[in-house]
């Protein structure tokens, strides 16, 4: 994916956003024009709103897998987007939203992280669209 395409990715720009608001939680989320806009400001606000029951799912789905301490924030925050789509947004197919935040992670972590990312998704995937609250 060229920086361009990056830049324009939808999800790349769910985990700007995300990353932004995790580092100021006091400053306004702005969506600038963009042609997948509402999605974006569904996926983020989404995401925010219901980060408890996001973090509940990973506290009890992956304590194993992520520790809190060494696990980067823009791998959690992927995983907190995808577990959103996973659960709220059920018309993408879960292949679909998988191999999209492997694309994201191209741009924000090493490739070592990304097998780490997928195994994570893969794992989530099956409880979050099942368990759906």
């Amino acid at each position: 994916m060229s920086r361009n395409e990056a830049l324009q990715n939808p999800r790349v720009i769910v985990v700007q956003k995300l990353y932004g608001h995790q580092l100021n939680k006091e400053s306004e989320i702005t969506f600038p024009k963009h042609r997948y806009k509402k999605f974006i400001k569904d996926v983020v606000v989404g995401t925010i709103e219901r980060k408890e029951l996001i973090q509940d799912l990973m506290d009890k789905e992956l304590k194993d897998n992520i520790n809190e301490n060494k696990t980067e924030l823009m791998i959690k925050l992927m995983i907190m987007a995808a577990i959103y789509e996973f659960m709220f947004m059920h018309k993408t197919p879960v292949k679909v939203v998988i191999s999209e935040y492997l694309k994201v992670a191209d741009f924000f972590v090493q490739e070592s992280q990304k097998g780490f990312l997928n195994a994570i998704l893969e794992k989530v995937s099956k409880v979050s669209r099942v368990t759906n609250i």
